[in-house]
């Protein structure tokens, strides 16, 4: 392998042992609001504003059917709630409800707790670095992906 290789490799590998260490921060941090990190990833999506399945799993850069599976059970634990979009018919907006939003508000401690935790041992401007680089790999990848895609004819 070449160095370009090995860099491509060690950015991986950092970045997928990173994804597991976020999911087990994530989980430590949104179980005692009694909901999965997963759960949390979709409703903080929508907490802002609402938005369709196919739009949160672009943001997340997951499958759409993996999002309308939590939506499906966010709902049904009426965490979020279905709306008409005026946008499109049949492609409904996932929204916040009361309960959802106090479930993170719940989570909003800790999650403070542990972005100063972050912020103090990487230092405050090596922390927004890191987040710019990350930022910046994300970007350059997707788009790779999208000049690498097959155009539709």
């Amino acid at each position: 392998m070449n160095k370009d290789q090995d860099l491509l490799d060690g950015a991986a590998l950092t970045v997928f042992r990173l994804n597991g260490q976020f999911l087990t921060v994530g989980d430590s941090l949104s179980a005692p609001a009694g909901i999965s990190v997963a759960w949390w990833q979709v409703m903080a999506a929508v907490q802002e504003h609402p938005e369709t399945v196919a739009g949160i799993a672009r943001a997340m850069g997951i499958t759409r059917q993996s999002v309308q599976r939590i939506a499906d059970l966010l709902v049904a634990k009426g965490m979020c709630e279905y709306r008409p979009n005026p946008a499109h018919k049949r492609a409904k907006l996932v929204a916040m409800t009361a309960e959802g939003d106090a479930a993170i508000q719940r989570i909003n401690p800790q999650h403070a707790a542990m972005a100063k935790r972050l912020a103090e041992a990487l230092g405050p401007a090596e922390f927004a670095a890191t987040v710019e680089t990350l930022t910046r790999l994300s970007s350059v990848l997707e788009a790779i992906i999208a000049d690498d895609a097959p155009t539709k004819a």
